[in-house]
């Protein structure tokens, strides 16, 4: 079975959304080489509705002039956990999913040597709360930003995890890896 890794662009306050927030920062070639090591483990890429609809715009017009992740973003199957949405046209090799059902994901995981997540607050939460989410990245920026949409918020029951493992990045941000505290 593929294990299920996501990685997310925080604050300090657990701030994700929108992460414009964090360009005055830069993005070092550690934190390419660190987001690399997790696409390149990745077969398949897993986003919730409000991801998908964002990214696809933004990602299925690039190519690998403009990013060198663009190949990835756009060759990869995207898998879309929706139960709104009717279509994925939006974005080559996209299909939807259905809304959320773990035994659906847990039968994606198993079919992939990885699955990728960015993004997708809801659906991060919902995986670590049934236990799903084997790692979570979070490269937290060292600015308290004070109002935004939260990652790790109310909606998320007691989850204990364990730091899998830390890394400082020249530019002040830090890669935090958690997993399942078992």
């Amino acid at each position: 079975m593929g294990r299920i890794a996501a990685h997310e662009f925080v604050s300090l306050d657990g701030v994700f959304e929108d992460p414009r927030w964090t360009m005055p920062y830069g993005f070092t070639d550690r934190m390419g080489e660190v987001i690399g090591e997790l696409t390149n483990a990745s077969t398949a890429i897993l986003l919730g509705r409000t991801t998908y609809q964002m990214f696809a715009p933004a990602w299925s017009g690039r190519t690998v002039e403009d990013d060198p992740g663009a190949p990835f973003f756009n060759d990869t199957p995207k898998y879309v956990v929706s139960s709104t949405l009717t279509s994925a046209d939006a974005w080559q090799n996209s299909q939807i999913l259905g809304g959320y059902d773990p035994a659906a994901i847990s039968e994606l995981a198993a079919r992939e040597r990885g699955v990728y997540i960015s993004g997708s607050g809801t659906l991060v939460r919902a995986l670590l709360a049934d236990g799903l989410l084997d790692e979570l990245h979070l490269l937290v920026y060292p600015i308290v930003l004070g109002s935004g949409a939260r990652l790790l918020d109310e909606r998320l029951p007691n989850t204990p995890l364990a730091l899998l493992s830390h890394e400082a990045f020249d530019n002040g941000v830090l890669h935090l890896t958690y997993g399942p505290a078992r």
